[in-house]
């Protein structure tokens, strides 16, 4: 899957530098050169980041509709308004002209990886992986089980044991080409006489962390068969 951006400007040296950079971190763009045009084509498309050129003619009422409305990350370009007056219109980012190579890419890359964690946050990847369950409460005991979906906060499971709602419990289980497993702490959800459980993740160490954040953003934008 891949991310898009539109922008909305005139001042085609300022758009060759923004497009060049935006192709280089895998980003689509789109350029429109009149706010209006530009915000009907947004309403009717996913959008994931808009940079607009904040000195022409109109372009003060495409971001407030931006603001009013939309939910994409705004990257405001000005040569002529300070920081202090752009910080207050609700830029996620502001860079200033005329715009260097550097300056697009640290922003960019800023904007981009805010759109990434805002869709990992919510995405689930389907598989069928091996899970041991350890129950946290009573006397510890374990079962086997299957992870159906997975995301950075929680999972799905299919079990023979029947969990309880709030059950604290442990899981163990490794990642599709890992070499190593994964032990996480979570929190039981939910739970249908089907044996299919809601978890929560409550604890996971960094290193797990930044295991699972990088297999499901794989997962996400290159998906492939186990």
């Amino acid at each position: 899957m891949t991310l898009s951006s539109m922008i909305v400007s005139r001042d085609w040296q300022e758009v060759s530098v923004l497009e060049c950079v935006l192709n280089g971190l895998h980003i689509g763009v789109e350029v429109e050169g009149e706010p209006d045009r530009a915000w009907t084509k947004f309403e009717k498309s996913k959008v994931d980041a808009v940079i607009v050129d904040y000195d022409q003619e109109g372009s003060l009422d495409f971001v407030d509709k931006l603001r009013a409305g939309g939910s994409a990350p705004v990257v405001i370009a000005s040569g002529s308004n300070s920081k202090h007056q752009l910080d207050s219109i609700g830029a996620t980012f502001i860079v200033a002209k005329p715009i260097s190579v550097e300056r697009a890419v640290h922003t960019l890359s800023a904007a981009r990886n805010m759109i990434v964690n805002e869709r990992l946050r919510y995405h689930r990847q389907d598989l069928d992986l091996p899970v041991t369950i350890r129950l946290l409460s009573g006397k510890g005991e374990s079962a086997k089980g299957e992870i159906i979906n997975l995301s950075q906060g929680g999972a799905k499971l299919r079990c023979n044991t029947r969990l309880s709602s709030s059950e604290p419990i442990s899981l163990r289980f490794t990642l599709p080409a890992a070499s190593a497993p994964l032990n996480i702490d979570g929190k039981v959800t939910w739970a249908d006489r089907d044996g299919n459980t809601g978890v929560h993740f409550v604890h996971v160490e960094e290193n797990a962390k930044r295991q699972l954040q990088l297999w499901v953003e794989r997962r996400y934008f290159q998906p492939v068969r186990d």
